[in-house]
């Protein structure tokens, strides 16, 4: 289920997609904390799979038309409320069809359990109240202590932002993706930033690039559908592997590029490419490399 397919507003990501992420990030690791968020495809990246680093996080599908899903979302909500030791990150599936569909999601509710940026287990429909608190009692006892933890106490200071990096989001916003990148290399060419904000700040760049070549203003239809109806199209796929990634689904893109690699070896230099965008060592990162490697030799 981290082998999410993207989902899109509008058959297209939203230009100031890095931006919002940024600035989740920078919720994030401030330490603003709030047990149960309402996640669309925009933020379920950085408010559900990056907080799951943290605590654990409980992703629940679900449907205002659904009366078990109504109940289990306020029972889920009840449970979380005033504690920090797991989050419940809530997507309306009527709001996000396409990440719904992208995810596997059969019938609401559906909830998953996440725990460093994977899904560890997860269970359909409704659920007896006592039985729900039991399971997420588990769930924390089991996963919390293996996990980062949220830091500092809320209301604790944090430290200052580097004001470049909300230059670099102005320009991303306004889609001026050559004065974001001219940002980030002032970034990177600095002797006193931090090794952390290097790597953090290279992954933002390469995200850049991406975006630029993804060009969502300028696409009418949705991508993903283009490859499905088009499978021998690789230009397609490539772009439909760029969506996917840009989405928060990175796991399908890289299934997409390496069902291509031994056919397509351009295929191999666009899976490098994107695994730049993330963590070395992201558990998904590490699985697509293996594969990599079983399928060219």
């Amino acid at each position: 289920m981290t082998e999410f397919n993207q989902a899109f507003t509008g058959g297209a990501v939203d230009l100031g997609e890095v931006a919002r992420q940024a600035e989740s990030r920078r919720e994030l690791e401030q330490g603003g904390f709030e047990p149960f968020v309402t996640v669309d495809e925009k933020t379920i990246e950085t408010q559900a799979f990056e907080r799951s680093a943290q605590v654990p996080v409980v992703l629940m599908f679900g449907s205002a038309r659904s009366a078990d899903s109504e109940a289990l979302k306020a029972d889920l909500e009840r449970l979380a409320a005033g504690q920090r030791g797991f989050m419940v990150a809530y997507v309306d599936t009527d709001a996000s069809p396409q990440l719904a569909g992208a995810i596997g999601v059969r019938a609401v509710p559906t909830v998953v359990a996440l725990a460093g940026g994977r899904p560890v287990t997860s269970f359909e429909g409704a659920q007896p109240a006592d039985q729900l608190e039991a399971w997420v009692g588990n769930l924390v006892a089991q996963l919390g202590p293996q996990l980062q933890g949220l830091g500092g106490e809320p209301g604790e200071e944090a430290p200052a932002e580097d004001p470049r990096l909300d230059a670099a989001t102005a320009a991303l916003n306004a889609g001026d993706f050559a004065g974001a990148r001219a940002m980030y290399d002032d970034i990177l060419a600095d002797p006193n930033v931090t090794p952390d904000l290097k790597a953090n700040v290279k992954q933002a760049k390469a995200t850049v690039a991406v975006i630029e070549r993804f060009d969502p203003a300028n696409r009418t239809s949705d991508p993903i559908a283009d490859a499905e109806a088009d499978p021998a199209d690789v230009g397609k796929q490539f772009a439909a592997a760029d969506a996917e990634v840009l989405a928060g689904a990175p796991e399908r893109a890289f299934d997409r590029l390496l069902a291509l690699v031994k056919a397509e070896p351009a295929a191999k230099e666009r899976l490098l490419e994107l695994f730049t965008l993330f963590e070395p060592g992201d558990a998904r990162v590490k699985a697509a490399r293996t594969r990599l490697a079983s399928a060219l030799f």
